[in-house]
């Protein structure tokens, strides 16, 4: 998977294979990734396939937004409406995910972080790697109330609490499994091949009754208010990137660099208070 797009299909009978393509990168997510998806989302409502499968290229599925990138625009004091329709925009390529007439399921392995974590949220299936590492937030606390609040429809509210609580707190792909994220969780080596028979295992259902057991699943979700979450997750995220603390952490990136700011937060050295050890 040497191409250069940041997204790659592939069709292989009744499956879409889509693949997230920045292997040197872990799979960031950037701007041009995601229109990509949006587009390759559209383009499968009225393909052949009976099953999209989306994975990442490399070592990991993808560690999350490259906030290096196009992808996430710096937060600027007074550009919160802005902030809050950026947000939501992510939740409005994802819902594509929910909403798709077809069954798409996630095959993690490797890291899936933050932003890739919420991306897979909303799969009909998730599998992965026993070794997986999942993250529901950033390695720092710059945001707050994106992710995890939909996570507690899979997980509880508890172990919500738990992934969003502790920056960067991960799950193993087996937790994911026996904590009700995942469906299913195999060796890394047999990770490929089983989420083959799993997708064809789905295609040999009808596509009519497939898309209208997805929509009344789905819809008992909605009427629990899951579709109102994950936009009010975009809002409570923007509330916290204008928090004094927030503002504090990103002046110390700006200071002190990212590697070193997150290695002050972990040793207790860097204090939201304004005093740093």
């Amino acid at each position: 998977m040497t191409s250069s797009e940041p997204l790659l299909v592939e069709r292989e009978g009744p499956i879409t294979w889509l693949t997230l393509n920045r292997p040197d990168q872990l799979n960031a997510i950037t701007g041009r990734m995601l229109t990509r998806l949006d587009e390759e989302l559209e383009r499968e409502r009225r393909s052949d396939s009976r099953v999209i499968i989306l994975r990442g290229a490399g070592r990991a599925f993808s560690a999350g937004h490259d906030l290096s990138s196009d992808s996430v625009e710096v937060t600027e004091p007074g550009d919160s409406v802005d902030d809050r329709d950026r947000q939501a925009s992510y939740i409005d390529l994802f819902m594509k995910i929910w909403e798709h007439p077809k069954p798409v399921i996630a095959s993690i392995h490797g890291y899936c972080m933050a932003g890739a974590t919420q991306m897979v949220t909303f799969a009909d299936l998730v599998i992965t790697a026993q070794d997986a590492q999942i993250a529901a937030s950033p390695v720092l606390p710059i945001g707050g109330g994106f992710i995890s609040p939909l996570l507690g429809y899979y997980v509880g509210a508890n172990r919500a609490k738990l992934l969003s609580f502790i920056p960067g707190y991960r799950m193993s792909g087996r937790q994911a499994m026996d904590w009700g994220w995942a469906v299913d969780s195999v060796p890394a080596a047999d990770l490929h091949s089983r989420s083959i028979e799993l997708a064809l295992a789905v295609a040999k259902t009808p596509a009519s009754v497939i898309r209208m057991k997805k929509i009344a699943i789905n819809r008992t979700l909605e009427l629990q208010g899951y579709r109102l979450t994950a936009y009010m997750g975009a809002e409570t995220d923007v509330v916290v990137h204008h928090s004094d603390e927030v503002e504090f952490v990103k002046s110390a990136i700006e200071e002190y660099g990212f590697k070193e700011t997150l290695r002050r937060f972990t040793a207790g050295e860097l204090l939201t208070t304004g005093e740093t050890g």
